[in-house]
């Protein structure tokens, strides 16, 4: 066999530093602003943040930190954060950032399985901190990202961040090393069983942010200014630290407040022209203008993810607000996007209807990312549409197994994605459902997101979710729990009456639960398990 003809190009590894580092050379003067923990609004720059984040590193290092050591954080978005993001990651170790609105003792599971050495955390979460600390006695330091004029008093030993930053001149030359090297670990939200843990890698995590950065993914570019609302603590913020430095965009860090007036005020202030978060979020934002009868001056565009973007609430941002929405598809195993929702150049031709019915769908996969949908026994179903199946995954961003696990979770190569899906012809694909949340009724399925959907255009609903209640004939049939908005007399006959003629008949909920909310997950997902539980032995009055 000839030996094959190698290019003769530089061999340059795909690491997390060059991102900063080409933010800092190419766009330094660009801001980033923070709403901090400490109640004030700093500012500063990609060349200060990449200073600093060289600080930080010899600062760990001093500390003892090894290469593909573990340092967890605890922390809202903002650029102590992202300086921890780049300084480990690019000394060579592991960022593991830890999602704070788990249980504690999820929390210090999580940090006890990573092995983390230190804990970097925002001083709002000090009793906390003081809760995990006898469970994690792994951890030989809780770092308190703030000055020593805010270093709150604790029986802790606690570290100061910015005397750590301080002690160190910042003459430290980012290492180069494997591009297959660790670089950051997220653990999923653990709904059923424990946590399991997504080890990122420098490839991995730098392909990403090409990836979610073209124009027919998140369409970013040194022009906008760019306000994260998904944290930092899920899924690397989407990966927005990363792919905004690798353009040279503006950053705007919301900090812990991440309600309606908050936002907008930053929104309004800072210039936002782009932003991202989970519908819940979006909810309250929207709830908030609208009662003050306001509109967005610069923001363009949002990514909508997590969970399903309700078509009311895309019709609301687009035709109320001129706010383009982006509908995606992802998740931690995914590093974390699949797929974002664009229309292509002749869906300009068709009415605005058909043009709604197209982004209402996940979206079509971005470069990186294949997928496909698998029947029930396992062979792979048409792109028609109409057939739906199991949603599975591959590309060098999507996990090969779990953290410390001795076994893969991949099916001939591909991941399976837990998600059931329809893909149409020209590949958009359409999640129909979680595939422990799909709702079989007498040998048919039916779609709990599309039941949910149908439900949130209501003018007096603020949130709604279905679930499967047990029925003596037809196995299962949907049961739907309302939270109403403030103020409304809503009935459960009103809201029956609104699904006729907006889905097949046998698709009605066979009852409606009112609530005052709905139980969410630590990462803003509505939590069906929960409302399963509380309903498993209900009784629809039908």
């Amino acid at each position: 066999m000839a030996t094959p003809l190698l290019g003769q190009m530089m061999a340059a590894p795909l690491l997390i530093s060059s991102l900063l580092a080409h933010a800092a050379r190419h766009h330094g003067d660009t801001e980033i602003v923070s709403r901090r923990i400490e109640g004030d609004i700093h500012r500063y720059t990609w060349r200060d943040a990449e200073h600093r984040s060289r600080q930080l590193a010899q600062a760990l290092r001093r500390l003892g930190v090894g290469d593909g050591e573990r340092v967890g954080t605890l922390a809202w978005n903002g650029y102590r954060h992202l300086e921890l993001y780049y300084a480990i990651s690019g000394m060579g170790s592991v960022v593991h950032t830890v999602n704070p609105r788990l249980f504690p003792e999820q929390i210090a599971y999580i940090v006890n399985h990573a092995e983390d050495r230190y804990v970097a955390f925002d001083i709002n979460f000090l009793a906390l901190v003081e809760t995990l600390a006898p469970q994690c006695p792994g951890v030989q330091g809780w770092i308190a990202m703030t000055d020593r004029a805010h270093l709150p008093t604790s029986h802790l030993p606690l570290l100061c961040y910015e005397d750590l930053v301080g002690a160190e001149d910042g003459n430290f030359s980012w290492p180069s090393m494997d591009e297959n090297t660790a670089s950051g670990l997220c653990y999923t939200s653990g709904t059923t069983g424990h946590p399991k843990g997504v080890l990122y890698s420098h490839r991995s995590t730098v392909l990403h942010a090409f990836g979610a950065a073209l124009p027919d993914a998140m369409a970013m570019s040194a022009r906008d200014a760019v306000l994260p609302v998904v944290p930092m603590f899920h899924v690397n913020a989407w990966g927005l630290p990363y792919s905004s430095a690798l353009v040279g965009a503006k950053l705007v860090f919301p900090g812990k407040d991440l309600d309606g007036k908050s936002l907008y005020e930053l929104f309004e202030t800072e210039g936002v022209t782009f932003s991202a978060g989970v519908p819940t979020v979006w909810l309250g934002l929207l709830t908030y203008v609208k009662s003050i009868g306001a509109r967005f001056s610069t923001l363009e565009r949002t990514v909508i993810g997590g969970s399903a973007c309700p078509p009311a609430m895309l019709q609301t941002f687009e035709k109320d607000y001129g706010v383009r929405v982006i509908h995606a598809w992802g998740m931690s195993e995914m590093s974390p996007l699949g797929t974002l929702c664009h229309l292509r150049k002749h869906h300009r031709d068709l009415p605005p209807e058909a043009q709604q019915h197209v982004l209402e769908k996940q979206g079509t996969a971005i470069y990186g990312v294949d997928l496909k949908i698998v029947g029930p026994d396992g062979e792979e179903l048409p792109w028609d549409g109409k057939a739906f199946g199991d949603l599975y995954a591959r590309g060098p961003w999507v996990l090969d197994r779990y953290f410390r696990a001795d076994t893969s979770p991949l099916v001939d190569g591909w991941f399976p994605t837990g998600d059931v899906a329809t893909i149409d012809p020209e590949g958009y694909v359409q999640i129909t459902d979680r595939s422990k949340d799909v709702i079989k009724s007498g040998g048919e399925w039916i779609s709990s997101i599309d039941v949910e959907n149908v439900a949130m255009a209501h003018p007096e609903i603020h949130e709604a979710a279905c679930i499967a209640i047990r029925h003596p004939k037809w196995e299962e049939r949907p049961l739907l729990v309302v939270v109403r908005k403030p103020g409304s007399t809503l009935t459960r006959e009103d809201v029956l009456a609104f699904y006729q003629g907006r889905v097949v008949k046998w698709w009605i909920p066979d009852d409606v639960v009112f609530v005052d909310e709905i139980p969410h997950t630590a990462t803003g997902k509505m939590l069906k398990l929960k409302l399963r539980e509380a309903f498993r032995d209900y009784q629809a009055a039908s």
